[in-house]
Parts: structure tokens; sequence; C-alpha cells
């Protein structure tokens, strides 16, 4: 055994169906009284639910939160949490709600309860992408991480079929970055193994059948698994482009991720050899890179940056951006070879290496 050094993550996890009847216990537990809750448009209707239940321990709810955690939607979410005194942060979503809990925590210092509904895995990191003036930072301090985690499977039910495949495939790429990173151990590897290994399971049958509960179960695990695992080790380039585009080219997160990762893995695989193994058996043989290709067109999601918004004439650009302040990685970063990637991603090309 190679020596290593691992940090545990110290958030408290509930997990289970029906355990967001356990809300009101988890403000409580964490001494607080003036909930504020966080969500996108399309999910006030969960805060108004939420707000009654909770009855008193609601203070207000914000349903404003944007993909990429833009900075001005931060500022107006904290100008209402200040103005009404609320004393805890409860975000129920995606990534979107998650990460504006993630930033007003960091402001405030306010305790964050997470009620995730998709993959993504936001709200096991303590990684917080912020994005101002068309640019995506991310920082990563255990003070944007969320003190409790409600998994509730039953709030996963209704997820529609697209983004469950984009958001697991989301969480897939945080694993499979993790199998190769600088900072990577034996205990994330074996968490990132099962991760991958619940959610390439999972997602093909609740594509046949949103609603069987026990692949929604595994999914929602794997992606707590995944999540972890981007929690406890280093991004590389494959977070770095999504970054990128996301956050100067506006393109929808889940999907990016999505698209981008079987090029990223084509990109680093001669460098690590061994992750690539272990990836290859995860998927029952051959090149993991155009295994997860053939594995997102199987399950419906969007394979071409052209089908998700992206404009060929900017790929230039967002090369040297992607390559400004580069993310560490086992091969190294070169303009040319990434705008290849990019160029193949564009497409919708099967993977190669550049």
């Amino acid at each position: 055994m190679k020596p290593f050094t691992y940090a545990a993550l110290p958030a408290k996890v509930v997990f289970g169906f029906g355990t967001i009847g356990q809300l009101g216990a988890e403000i409580e537990a964490l001494r607080c009284s003036k909930a504020m809750l966080l969500t996108t448009r399309q999910q006030a209707k969960s805060a108004v639910t939420l707000a009654t239940q909770l009855g008193k321990l609601w203070k207000c709810s914000f349903a404003e939160a944007a993909m990429h955690t833009p900075v001005d939607v931060t500022e107006s979410a904290l100008a209402q949490a200040r103005e009404t005194g609320a004393d805890c942060l409860v975000a129920i979503g995606g990534g979107s709600s998650i990460g504006l809990g993630k930033a007003i925590a960091l402001r405030t210092g306010l305790p964050q309860i997470a009620v995730p509904t998709t993959y993504a895995g936001s709200e096991a990191t303590p990684i917080l992408g912020q994005t101002e003036g068309g640019r995506k930072t991310t920082q990563r301090t255990l003070e944007v991480l969320p003190e409790t985690i409600i998994y509730d499977v039953d709030l996963s039910l209704t997820l529609p079929v697209g983004m469950s495949v984009t958001s697991g495939l989301n969480a897939i790429a945080h694993a499979v970055e993790a199998l190769y990173a600088r900072d990577a151990n034996p205990i994330i590897t074996s968490l990132a193994e099962e991760g991958i290994r619940s959610l390439t399971h999972a997602l093909p049958v609740i594509v046949r059948n949103p609603q069987d509960a026990n692949a929604r179960s595994d999914a929602l695990f794997g992606a707590y698994a995944c999540g972890v695992c981007l929690g406890a080790v280093g991004m590389s380039l494959h977070h770095k482009l999504c970054h990128t585009l996301g956050g100067s080219f506006d393109l929808p997160h889940s999907e990016t991720h999505a698209v981008i990762l079987p090029h990223a893995i084509a990109y680093v695989a001669p460098a690590v050899p061994e992750a690539m193994a272990r990836l290859s058996q995860l998927l029952g043989g051959g090149d993991p890179a155009v295994g997860f290709f053939e594995f997102a067109r199987s399950l419906g999601s969007p394979t071409s940056l052209a089908e998700i918004g992206m404009s060929q004439s900017r790929l230039d650009e967002a090369a040297d951006i992607a390559c400004s302040f580069p993310y560490w990685s086992p091969r190294p970063v070169e303009r040319q070879a990434i705008l290849s990637l990019l160029e193949n991603a564009f497409h919708g090309r099967r993977p190669s290496q550049s």
C-alpha cells in the first residue's frame, strides 16, 4: 500500500425514503429557528410546500437561484437573508440552489442544510463555483460545506429522465477524475468505483422506468459517493473545461459535463493507464472514453456541444481560457490538443486521443 493522506469531510447525511419529513428536526439540531429556503424559479412550489411543513421554523424564501452561481444573484439573496434575520439556509434542488446556499454561507457563516433533487453531487463538496464578468472561478473551503444533507429518494422520482441522465453523468465525471487525481488515495478510489458502478447500473433502468424506486435509490447513493470524491481530492482537465464552457459561454451545467467527459478521458488516458484499466473493467471492457460516449448516447444524452448551444466560432476563445489558468492534469495541457478536443466535442465525434 502506497502512503496517502485522507481528510474525511464533516457532514451529516440522512438518506432514505420520506426523509424530508425530518427537515424540521435537523434545523433544530443545528440550534436554528429561522430557515431561509433557496430554490430556482422552477422549484418555487417546493419552497411553498416546505414552508408550510416547517411552520414557525420558516422565515423566508428566495426562488431566484441560477446556474453557475452568478455573484449578482448571491448579493440579492444575501440582502434578503440579512433583512429577515434568517439563521440557517435550506437549499432544495440541484447545483444552482445548493451553490447559492454555499455562496451565502461563505459570506455569512450561516449553517446549511442541502436537500438535493438531482444527481449533481454539489451538496457533498466543500467547493464553490461562482460566475462574475463572464468568468467562472472556484474555491475549496470547509466554510461552504453543508452541515447536513437530506437525501430523500421520493423527491427524485419526479426528476425528468433527461435531467436524471445528464446529472448522473455529471456525477460520474467527479468520480472518474478522482481515480487519477494528484492526491488520489485508496479510500476515495474505492468510493469512486462504487459511485460509478451504482450510476452506470441505475441510469439505464431509470430511462426505461423512471418510477423504479430501487434504481432511484442506487442513483442517489451513487451521486453522493461521486460528490464525496470531488470534495476529497483535486479536480483536473474535465472540470476546467466544463467550468470554462459553463461560466464563459453559459452552457447548461450537467449537459456540458455529459458531453465533455468522454473527450477529457481520451485526452488524459495515455498518462493514467491504471485508472483507465479500472474504468474499462467497470464498463465491461474496451476503451473507457468510447465506452462512456456510447453509454451517454444509449441513454439519450446530448453528445455534442453544438446540441447544447455552443458556437463553433468561439471554440478558439474557449481553448484560450481553458489553457490560461489550467487545473492540474496528468497529461500536460497543450492548446492545440485542447482545441482538437473541443472540436471533437462540438461535432459529437467519437472521442480520440489528440
